[in-house]
């Protein structure tokens, strides 16, 4: 019974990776419509020639012509790091916009709060904050909580953006 399951799982195997090499020259020979031009590409590829379209592991490695960047508003990255200046910081992202904290009590409180911040956009507005706040033991915090420290976060950035005196 054995050796039948094996017999039926190799037969498989052998169907499906012939059907796949069979159904791909049958496909480029129609898009081209020329199967001198298929094999000229396969031998390309074998041989490590560049051929177009075809993309390699290197090219992630390669310059781009428009470097991608992402902008994070200084005002929001400033005021979350005074709001939560309770918080020992573990860990900040200024290229992706995320400050992650490790746990630390509020001025006053007794439960343990770790947050995590992700701003997103380069304008001072609260779509561009994203505040995420968990207890030590790993539930987070209400969604109330959680929308007063950002308010507060974002109340510190239109602070800080008046003091510097750029509306």
């Amino acid at each position: 019974m054995r050796w039948i399951v094996n017999l039926a799982l190799v037969a498989t195997l052998a169907i499906t990776a012939g059907c796949g090499v069979l159904g791909k020259r049958d496909e480029a020979k129609k898009a081209t419509g020329n199967s001198g031009e298929f094999l000229d590409r396969e031998r390309a590829i074998e041989e490590g020639l560049p051929v177009e379209g075809r993309t390699t592991l290197f090219d992630a490695f390669k310059r781009g012509k428009g470097e991608q960047s992402v902008q994070v508003n200084r005002y929001l990255w400033a005021a979350s790091l005074e709001v939560l200046d309770f918080l020992p910081v573990q860990s900040v992202d200024p290229f992706t916009g995320v400050i992650v904290t490790g746990f630390g009590n509020p001025p006053g409180g007794n439960q343990a709060y770790r947050a995590t911040v992700h701003i997103k956009d380069p304008a001072l507005d609260a779509r561009s904050l994203n505040v995420a706040l968990q207890t030590r033991n790993g539930r987070a915090v209400s969604a109330g909580t959680a929308r007063a420290v950002e308010d507060a976060i974002l109340s510190r950035a239109r602070q800080l953006r008046i003091a510097d005196k750029k509306f």
